[in-house]
């Protein structure tokens, strides 16, 4: 998915925060409800294409999708994660 070259380098472009890969079963909780229409960015726009995988802000209060190999790590398209 993401190279772990490039994962040791990457930080949340806000914060600063190292960013990790999430688990198979965020993803998957991510997915549902993006199928759902419920998932929206940080600049507010529905997100309608599922996702490959996410890298998730040290805090856990974010990620950034990864989609075809690719993270988004914009601000603007980070996803809010529920509290852990």
């Amino acid at each position: 998915m993401v190279d772990a070259k490039l994962l040791a380098v990457l930080v949340c472009p806000e914060t600063r925060q190292r960013v990790r890969l999430a688990d198979a079963a965020t993803v998957a909780l991510l997915n549902a409800a993006i199928a759902t229409g419920r998932v929206r960015n940080r600049a507010g726009n529905v997100v309608r294409e599922p996702i490959d995988a996410a890298l998730v802000r040290g805090d856990g209060a974010f990620c950034y999708p990864v989609r075809k190999g690719i993270p988004f790590m914009l601000a603007e398209e980070a996803l809010a994660l529920p509290p852990a």
